[in-house]
């Protein structure tokens, strides 16, 4: 696949203090690639993503032109491949050999599927003012579907310290043990440091969310790799400069009058093959059938609708009414024909 067109706009939607939007602030800035951005509001509704057609609900968002990713993995993925560094964008290491490309993966999988950030999570002080906010809790009922329980948020706590200490020994014992700067002893921090540091990060910055002094005193390696980390992004934010702000409104009209990111695709590329696919066999779908997609994990209350662009094993494509290409990863959502209710496969 083609890089693509360094001219077309980048936006992302997101809100600042979001632990997984932090990831792509992180890899844009490292990478020195341009992007403006939409600030959102932390619970819906979120009008300015509406107004393209989009009711996926979990934050961040990226747009490159007209073609609109969700979920980190597969931004992060895109950004890699159709954003390749340049010399002038040469503060992220890439992973250079398959066992680095290994480790990444590897320890995306888990702090995400592994658990990690769900263990993460359950260590917020429940003083936050958010956690406070009645408004804030039922969207968060909303996104995962469950009430919160401060008894049972209490009870969780101690292992959730437990599961996070362990994390950090990993870490402490083995990638960072012989006092290399970074976790694939790269030049700079490569993107298995982003998919290594960003909840743990989350924590250190918290007030309240880990015992004082623990990560200095127990894993003293983990602490100085986070301290680099943050001076690292810190430099590389000085080099670029803060994003431009942009307005819901003005998102809008910037992204409907852009080209395509991925000009394959309009060009009648992508496939949508019953044979190779099971899921698009089960339900006999074609190109341009019109599907309803969904996070199954978390957000799953909230579908897109739209016509079938393309389906592999690792993406699926579709086109809204709105005019817009909407791409999510196959694993963690599932389309099936719109308006269809189908059991959980």
């Amino acid at each position: 696949m083609a890089a693509s067109d360094p001219q077309l706009p980048i936006i992302l939607y997101h809100y600042p203090y979001s632990p997984y939007a932090k990831r792509i602030v992180w890899y844009l800035e490292l990478r020195g690639i341009p992007y403006s951005q939409c600030l959102q509001p932390p619970i819906l509704p979120r009008p300015d993503l509406a107004r393209l057609g989009i009711s996926y609900r979990r934050i961040p968002v990226l747009s490159i032109g007209r073609d609109i990713y969700l979920d980190t993995r597969l931004i992060l993925a895109k950004l890699s491949l159709l954003h390749p560094p340049t010399p002038s964008q040469t503060h992220l290491s890439p992973a250079s050999t398959a066992e680095h490309k290994a480790i990444e993966r590897l320890l995306e999988i888990h702090a995400i599927d592994g658990g990690l950030f769900t263990r993460a999570s359950q260590l917020l002080p429940p003083t936050l003012p958010l956690l406070r906010d009645p408004k804030f809790r039922a969207d968060r009922a909303d996104y995962t579907g469950t009430k919160p329980d401060a008894a049972a948020a209490a009870a969780l706590r101690p292992e959730a310290l437990n599961e996070v200490q362990r994390a950090m020994a990993l870490l402490e014992t083995t990638l960072l043990a012989d006092g290399r700067d970074w976790v694939l002893a790269t030049p700079e921090p490569s993107l298995a440091d982003i998919e290594a540091v960003w909840p743990l990060h989350w924590l250190v910055s918290l007030p309240g969310a880990l015992p004082a002094g623990l990560v200095a005193a127990r894993f003293p390696r983990v602490a100085a790799w986070i301290a680099r980390f943050d001076a690292a992004v810190a430099e590389a934010r000085a080099r670029v400069g803060k994003p431009r702000s942009v307005s819901g409104e003005e998102a809008q009209r910037v992204i409907l009058a852009a080209g395509w990111n991925e000009e394959a695709l309009e060009r009648g590329g992508g496939m949508v093959d019953g044979e190779a696919e099971p899921v698009v066999a089960f339900h006999g779908l074609r190109k341009g059938a019109m599907v309803e997609l969904w996070p199954t994990d978390s957000g799953s209350a909230h579908r897109d609708v739209g016509a079938l662009v393309a389906v592999d094993a690792g993406e699926v494509v579709i086109t809204t009414a709105e005019g817009v290409r909407l791409h999510a990863p196959r694993h963690g959502f599932r389309f099936e024909p719109a308006g269809k209710s189908v059991a959980s496969l």
